[in-house]
């Protein structure tokens, strides 16, 4: 009979090169995955789908496509009670959603006025989702990401931080 404490020997060797590749993983993520990144990574995720689309509503500087009004005239529409409603204005709400996506998205890369623009594409994600109730499983990444940036700040690989610092403030 073999004893309890050879057996338990014998299993540790065997998974010994497992727990050692998981040992230098854990190494790995530690060392890439500090929270500064880890911030500066969430603002460009959360920055790229907004600049994007709101990249399509723009034919020249402030002169909104067609498309664009088309699409908060005729085929958006929010989805609450008792709805679906027509956008208010569609041609404002069109040039206000351009802007918004324009403007956040590079605030954003750039880590400047970081909680205000997390904010204002939270209010746009919320805006989006009564809009395509449908897309709650994208929309809920994006809300994730504003609501962390708004709680813990761009991290110091933003202009925020070098301005909190230059200022004299606590890094934002």
């Amino acid at each position: 009979m073999i004893s309890t404490t050879t057996q338990q020997t014998s299993i540790k060797g065997r998974f010994q090169p497992i727990v050692t590749l998981v040992e230098m993983a854990q190494r790995l993520v530690r060392a890439f995955a500090q929270p500064n990144v880890v911030q500066a990574v969430v603002r460009l995720a959360l920055a790229v789908p907004f600049w994007k689309s709101g990249i399509l509503k723009w034919d020249g500087f402030l002169q909104l496509n067609d498309t664009a009004i088309t699409l908060f005239t005729d085929e958006f529409m929010l989805h609450l009670p008792g709805g679906p409603y027509a956008y208010p204005a569609p041609v404002t709400m069109a040039f206000l959603s351009g802007a918004a996506e324009i403007t956040f998205p590079i605030l954003l890369v750039l880590g400047f006025a970081t909680r205000f623009a997390a904010t204002g594409l939270l209010f746009m994600t919320l805006i989006v989702e009564l809009t395509v109730p449908d897309g709650w499983p994208i929309h809920i990444t994006w809300a994730a990401m504003a609501l962390s940036l708004m709680a813990w700040g761009p991290g110091k690989l933003s202009i925020d931080h070098w301005l909190a610092h230059w200022f004299g403030r606590r890094a934002a």
